[in-house]
């Protein structure tokens, strides 16, 4: 039998962190084969509503609906500084039970193929930002959730990430992309966080 196609909703979202409401009245929906580009300035609360989807955070108001297993990136890449970048990814590897010619094959495809020898503490922060991205495709989670991806990317591994995420949505997943910069997606939906601000 098929797994059900993946879904997102969000209903009625509220988020409060400490005394300060970020957003409130917050609603989306994104199915198999959408994109959705969660845009706005830094502090409004982007990194608190993937958190809030990805089930990290509890919202202040509204609810969270969802089908389909999950990959996050965030701004922790979560990777050993003092291995070499494939033995990090390997560690995860072993963590999300994903072999390792598949690891080496993501890794290839985010352009990291030639340092998987490289120490992670050497890498920059574009190549660390593509690292946390091989490890979050090598999931083979149809609902990917993206904050910031494109942070510290040179313009050819922006155009990297933009053809991932196409892809992925065109077999079949979703993709939620929070980030301040320009996103070139086909049939990208956009969600402008300050329409929702309190």
């Amino acid at each position: 039998m098929n797994a059900s196609p993946p879904f997102l909703r969000a209903e009625n979202l509220a988020c409060r962190r400490g005394d300060r409401l970020l957003f409130a009245r917050l609603s989306l929906s994104v199915d198999a084969g959408e994109a959705l580009h969660l845009s706005g300035a830094n502090g409004i609360g982007k990194s608190s509503l993937i958190r809030i989807l990805a089930g990290l955070l509890r919202p202040f108001e509204g609810s969270v609906h969802k089908a389909g297993a999950m990959a996050l990136l965030d701004e922790r890449p979560a990777l050993d500084t003092h291995l070499p970048l494939g033995r990090a990814l390997a560690f995860w590897g072993r963590v999300d039970g994903i072999a390792p010619a598949r690891l080496d094959e993501v890794a290839q495809s985010v352009g990291l193929g030639d340092l998987l020898d490289v120490p992670v503490r050497f890498l920059s922060t574009g190549q660390r930002k593509r690292a946390a991205l091989a490890r979050a495709i090598a999931q083979d989670a149809p609902v990917w959730l993206l904050d910031e991806p494109l942070n510290g990317l040179d313009t050819a591994s922006v155009a990297t990430v933009e053809a991932l995420v196409a892809d992925h949505c065109a077999g079949g997943g979703l993709c939620l992309l929070a980030s301040h910069q320009p996103v070139a997606v086909p049939n990208l939906a956009r969600l402008e966080l300050s329409d929702f601000a309190a």
